[in-house]
């Protein structure tokens, strides 16, 4: 089951938090509920997925993508993860996850969600890239066409030496998947 209720009340006190500005990060406030844990009772894996696309879609929505993606029929796609845990998110145990848009190449976004306990420590780390496709115009954009059309003018800052590790695999994976099909 999605996690529905977070994602409501994520979106219902989006506009409390403010507008989200590239370069920052948001804080999303969570426990971990009996429907998010394993037979470790910790949480499980693919929580932390579905916790992390909360905080993409409270990027977006803060960013004021959500209503352009109505608007010009936008749609953004996940286009690959890599996640590593370090810690426990044990049940009944409150954690935050702090996510952020780290910067662009091309077509590209690159992002980080950091789940994060009380006490400061980081339980896990997940990166993602992702896209936007135009659907009128079935392509992807170019992610300085999206920032331009937010209104900003935020640049992408270089990739440092891990997100390029990521970025390296992730097109390697691509390619073997395509070359697959």
């Amino acid at each position: 089951m999605y996690v529905w209720a977070r994602l409501a009340r994520m979106m219902a006190t989006a506009k409390a938090r403010g507008d989200y500005q590239v370069g920052t990060e948001s804080r999303l406030t969570f426990r971990c509920l009996p429907t998010d844990v394993d037979f470790n009772l910790h949480l499980n894996n693919a929580r932390y997925m579905m916790l992390a696309d909360v905080g993409r879609i409270d990027l977006f929505m803060r960013a004021g993508l959500g209503k352009m993606i109505r608007e010009r029929k936008w749609a953004p796609m996940l286009g690959g993860i890599q996640s590593v845990y370090v810690r426990e998110i044990r049940l009944w145990q409150r954690f935050h996850v702090l996510s952020a848009i780290e910067t662009w190449q091309g077509t590209q976004v690159l992002g980080r969600h950091r789940f994060v306990l009380e006490t400061g420590e980081t339980a896990a780390t997940v990166m993602t890239t992702a896209g936007v496709y135009d659907r009128p115009g079935r392509r992807f954009l170019d992610i300085g066409e999206v920032v331009a059309a937010l209104g900003s003018d935020a640049r992408p800052r270089p990739l440092d030496e891990d997100e390029s590790a990521f970025m390296a695999s992730h097109t390697a994976m691509r390619s073997a998947a395509r070359a697959q099909s």
